[in-house]
């Protein structure tokens, strides 16, 4: 069953977003995993449209944040403010309250901006004048951004991509694709047609089935020794954290559900080390002037550590 509503919501967002399979599975990933995504890529190839299309999917509050040099904090989290009548104050509830917030462009505002999303991201609620105030759940961040060597661009700060389950990249239509999405987008806009195929409670019930998934001890194994590596990879000054090993086995656990598997194998764990890894590695200089980056540095990090073998005994 889980398994079909799953595909129900990719045949869904399809029909807005052409193509871009590997993107949707990624999405979905993240979805399940009660994870953020950061949609990395150049203006114009539907970073903003994906994040709509979820949205539109599922019967849930969504909320959309233009980020600027000018926005502040409390335009992300709300703000308290006096009512006369009741001589009290009253809270403004920002548009972080919500389940899905679409955070545009994330990267073309000042760091201090950027990071009042961290405790949100991290522990699902936000303090505003001394007060902790939960977010709706499900609760999930999808923030687009612009290539840093664009102008008006401001770098993610450290801690924030490390909050982010994945980093995932549009791409260029192919040309069979770009001719479609004329043909769809062209006579209007289908997002407006959309209809969501799932709500709140079924994110939520997915989310535990997802958690309850199995993975063999050699699996975990493998995993620890892959976050491992990047530390001591000699191009790397900074490699994953032990959130990034945590990310990465729920990761695998959401892509397991997707394959329709009750258990994840060692290709679910291959599979994501790109996405939740690379966003996390700091590399040292000397290495990334000499054109070194992270997907080469996670290559050699894949061929070093050896995959777990089954030997008789199936990983379910």
């Amino acid at each position: 069953m889980l398994f079909k509503q799953l595909q129900d919501i990719r045949a869904n967002i399809s029909q807005v977003v052409i193509g871009k399979e590997e993107v949707l599975e990624l999405l979905m990933v993240g979805l399940l995993a009660e994870g953020h995504i950061l949609i990395d890529d150049i203006p114009g190839v539907g970073k903003t449209l994906l994040a709509k299309a979820l949205a539109a999917s599922l019967d849930c509050k969504f909320s959309r944040v233009q980020f600027t040099p000018d926005l502040m904090p409390t335009d992300i989290s709300g703000f308290f403010v006096y009512d006369r009548r009741s001589n009290d104050f009253s809270f403004r509830p920002g548009p972080v309250m919500t389940n899905i917030l679409l955070a545009d462009e994330i990267n073309r505002t000042v760091p201090r901006t950027q990071s009042s999303l961290l405790e949100a991201m991290e522990e699902f609620q936000v303090t505003v004048d001394g007060q902790t105030l939960p977010l709706p759940r499900p609760f999930m961040v999808l923030a687009t951004q612009n290539p840093v060597e664009l102008e008006g661009t401001f770098p993610l700060p450290e801690a924030q991509l490390d909050r982010f389950l994945l980093k995932i990249k549009m791409g260029y239509p192919m040309p069979e694709e770009e001719e479609r999405i004329l043909l769809v987008h062209g006579p209007g806009n289908p997002l407006l047609s959309l209809q969501p195929v799932a709500g709140t409670e079924d994110v939520l019930e997915w989310q535990r089935e997802c958690r309850r998934l199995f993975i063999q001890p050699a699996v975990r194994v493998y995993i620890i020794s892959l976050v491992g590596a990047t530390r001591r990879h000699p191009a790397v000054q900074l490699g994953a954290s032990p959130r990034a090993s945590l990310a990465l086995y729920r990761a695998s656990q959401a892509l397991a559900a997707l394959q329709g598997r009750d258990f994840v194998i060692p290709d679910d764990v291959k599979r994501l080390v790109a996405p939740v890894l690379g966003h996390r590695l700091i590399l040292r200089r000397e290495d990334r002037l000499r054109g070194v980056n992270a997907e080469m540095v996670l290559e050699e990090v894949l061929r070093s550590v050896a995959v777990p073998v089954d030997q008789g005994e199936n990983y379910e």
